[in-house]
């Protein structure tokens, strides 16, 4: 039973991690400008099973690596600064309807989790129920 709990607990750490993510790629859908420069390049978050050191069989999930993806798109804005010579702006390549509908898929794979949590304790509580 606490396997099971663990289990659901690996994927609500894994998905409040790729909620954050795709939450910093919105806010910075038109951000030019980043510290590493250039623009900002959309992150993407890769999932792997996880292991127990002991144990041959999966133990959950994990998050292995975010990655960045160097993907842009290219606006007409001949008065921005940042305008190349031929007036056009290198903004990052991020789709905010894609992404959206990346959160709305992470906040159900949450909430499944979040059920998996729940029915496992209220499982084990009526296990210690019919024991006493």
């Amino acid at each position: 039973m606490f396997k099971a709990i663990d289990i659901a607990t690996s994927g609500l750490v894994a998905q409040r991690i790729r909620l954050n993510t795709i939450a910093m790629n919105i806010a910075n859908v038109d951000t030019v400008e980043s510290p590493e420069g250039g623009p900002y390049q959309r992150r993407a978050v890769i999932f792997a099973e996880g292991k127990d050191a002991g144990n041959s069989e999966g133990t959950g999930v994990h998050v292995s690596e975010i990655v960045k993806e160097p993907v842009y798109r290219y606006e007409y804005d001949p008065q921005n600064p940042y305008a190349n010579a031929q007036g056009y702006v290198k903004l990052p390549g991020i789709n905010p309807v894609v992404e959206m509908v990346n959160g709305m898929e992470a906040q159900r794979a949450y909430e499944a989790c979040m059920t998996t949590v729940t029915v496992s304790k209220a499982m084990f509580n009526s296990s210690l129920r019919l024991l006493a």
